[in-house]
């Protein structure tokens, strides 16, 4: 075994490896992306030996290849973020119905806030929607934990099973113990039988066996070697109020405790109005609430009302057993938990079953919070309102603290800075591509621009406004097929990324030609997934096993699907650029334009643009019309600004300069 600082993500990949999975495949999303990219560095280095690894078209690609290897026993990794899970569901909700041979993991890592995603979703309400089973790890250690249970319960139970951490698990870091040679297990291979085909009769007898393996599973997580992941801890017959707590909530709120319990030494807790009744509260607390301008009333707390704390890191199937035990003799229960209220609509449930009289308090009493992501400080103050305490002396505003040492106004220190929207990097491709397009129509109004998920949906932004609608990966193709049908007075066009092409787009592009829907594809094509981390698609030619494969070309799959118009650019050279696009727009029928110039991490900067002060007429059209990081206005001398540490020499803005006072060598970007 070897120490390394691992993040939870590469932790995850090394217990996975350690677990002797076979297979490993998924799709690139923030925050699960480094699995896989963990699992092909072993790979590649020689560290983990019999592994197959590789970033598929899509999720329901990856997951299909996987339920292959599952049937001839082999145990298998599966990772994508939580929308990704969506594009896969067709896949598993039949899997579940036919189940596995070899463990099946499904890390599918969620992401509160959301942070890069579009939505927050929760995967545990999907785990219950699949029934299957999931794991909802507090730390990246406890995730490494039940790593190997996952693939030993998928296996005794024949069943996928989810493994869903998030953000803030996934990209954690700490030293973990890790093997320094793993083996990938050898499957028992295939054998014939009717279990593996979906037809109506096998589905109809599935259900009643996965009703029987939840309510196994279930009883697995209450009272056998599974519910070490559902911890108690502060057990006695004395205590009045449970904290129940999932993921890494759990682990806040043993920090906020811990804070409160500091704040009580140090006499900082008092007891607040409306305190619910508990035996430590002074008797001047009548019918279980002290009394406005009693004595009780900001009374010191001398000790927090006896508590006791639940973690449950197996939310589905709900361990119903053990939460029944824990809450015995709890008046009050409070649970945190981010996004869905799982755990608590579980304990509602668990309080009508077992025909209890707690009262249970979270995000549908408004006492957690309800969105995003929980936070140390947030469930600190939520657990002060539910002992009914409060601190003696609230806490100084930051922005005063801040003003009386440097010497400045309060109004000053409290002032928010401008809101600044996300940029595309310094020499981004898809910038050109923008303003190619809607330099084309005749303007832009003439148009309506479909985007999709990737670094260009940040073409919705000002300056750029080329972005209208963004719905999920590859829908931008289809959404504009919905525009042309309604607004045929109007062109609508679609942006698409390499990646996004091949995962979701050629869907969308048969149905354009199928039915014959006039609209164009913008193929924004950078020969990267670089929104997620550049990782390589098939268009690249570039897999994770090592060997270069045959890159796809997206103009024969355009051609192969039916496109007649297709034309092709270099987004930097602003006048080829627009030319391209204005054949393809005033194409009546499917067309598409294919944008080419690689992604600015692909390649060795430029030198920078120079600008001549003689030419300038200062109109501005340089900042004010693309939105480059690199330029930037001075007001006083009304003239662009060009920082030399972020320009890359890509050009497009010379191509805007109808003075020429900024140029570059050979005005046409470093990409070429």
């Amino acid at each position: 075994m070897a120490k390394e600082f691992l993040t939870g993500n590469e932790a995850f990949a090394h217990a996975a490896l350690e677990a002797g999975v076979r297979v490993c495949a998924g799709y690139p999303g923030t925050p699960s992306s480094e699995v896989i990219e963990t699992v092909a560095k072993e790979h590649a280095s020689g560290r983990a030996e019999g592994v197959h690894v590789e970033w598929s078209t899509n999720e329901k690609a990856a997951l299909e290849l996987l339920a292959g290897a599952a049937y001839s026993g082999a145990r298998t990794l599966y990772t994508c973020k939580q929308v990704g899970l969506n594009v896969a569901s067709d896949a598993l909700m039949s899997l579940n119905c036919v189940g596995v041979k070899g463990g099946t993991v499904l890390y599918v890592a969620d992401d509160p806030g959301p942070i890069s995603s579009q939505t927050e979703q929760d995967t545990r309400r999907f785990a219950a929607f699949a029934k299957v089973p999931v794991f909802d790890p507090a730390t990246p250690e406890q995730g490494c934990q039940m790593m190997g249970v996952a693939y030993d319960l998928s296996e005794k139970y024949q069943t996928p099973v989810l493994m869903r951490p998030t953000t803030r698990v996934c990209h954690a870091s700490t030293y973990f113990e890790v093997a320094e040679r793993t083996q990938a297990r050898t499957p028992e291979g295939f054998k014939r039988d009717s279990r593996w085909v979906i037809f109506p009769k096998r589905s109809y007898a599935a259900h009643k066996e996965i009703n029987e393996r939840l309510a196994a599973i279930a009883d697995d997580f209450s009272e056998s070697e599974f519910d070490v992941f559902n911890p108690v801890f502060g057990e006695g017959e004395d205590a009045q109020f449970g904290i129940i707590a999932g993921g890494i909530s759990y682990a806040y709120a043993r920090e906020a405790l811990r804070l409160l319990e500091e704040e009580v030494q140090a006499g900082k807790l008092v007891w607040s109005q409306g305190a619910p009744a508990a035996p430590i509260l002074p008797p001047q607390c009548e019918g279980g609430y002290c009394t406005m301008g009693g004595p009780a009333y900001g009374k010191a707390v001398e000790a927090l009302p006896a508590y006791r704390v639940m973690q449950v890191g197996t939310p589905y199937p709900f361990p119903q057993k053990r939460a029944v035990r824990f809450t015995e003799g709890l008046s009050d229960v409070i649970v945190f938990e981010e996004l869905d209220h799982v755990l608590e609509d579980e304990m509602l449930k668990t309080a009508g079953c077992a025909h209890a009289s707690y009262r249970v308090h979270g995000k549908l009493t408004g006492e957690a919070t309800d969105r995003g992501e929980n936070t140390v400080d947030a469930i600190a103050a939520q657990l002060r309102a539910f002992f009914g305490v409060q601190l003696a002396e609230p806490r100084k505003v930051f922005g005063a603290e801040t003003a009386m040492v440097a010497g400045i106004g309060e109004e000053a220190a409290q002032a928010q800075p401008p809101a600044r929207p996300p940029l595309l990097c310094p020499g981004c491709p898809h910038r050109g591509a923008f303003y190619a397009v809607k330099s084309a129509l005749k303007k832009p109004s003439d148009g309506i621009f479909c985007g999709d998920i990737g670094c260009y949906t940040l073409g919705n932004a000002k300056p750029l406004n080329a972005v209208d609608t963004c719905l999920c990966m590859g829908a931008g193709i289809t959404v504009a097929q919905g525009f042309s049908v309604v607004e045929p007075g109007k062109k609508a066009l679609s942006f698409v990324g390499d990646s996004t092409f091949f995962a979701s787009g050629m869907t969308g592009i048969a149905n354009a030609v199928y039915n014959q829907h006039d609209i164009t594809v913008c193929v924004l094509d950078n020969a990267t997934t670089a929104m997620t981390g550049s990782q390589p698609h098939p268009g690249t030619g570039v897999t994770l096993m090592g060997p270069k494969s045959e890159p796809i070309s997206i103009e024969a799959v355009l051609r192969a699907l039916g496109v007649k118009v297709i034309t092709h650019a270099n987004p930097l050279r602003l006048d080829e650029a627009r030319e391209a696009a204005r054949e393809a727009i005033y194409y009546d029928g499917p067309s598409a334009i294919i944008f080419e110039s690689p992604c600015v991490k692909l390649i060795k900067p430029g030198a920078p643009v120079r600008y001549r002060e003689e030419a300038c007429t200062g109109c501005g059209k340089c900042v004010l019309k693309i939105g480059c990081p690199a330029l930037s206005w001075d007001v006083e001398h009304r003239r662009p600004v060009v920082d030399a540490s972020l320009c890359n020499g890509c050009g497009l803005c010379t191509y805007l300069c109808e003075d020429d006072a900024l140029e570059c060598d050979g005005n046409e970007g470093s990409a070429q």
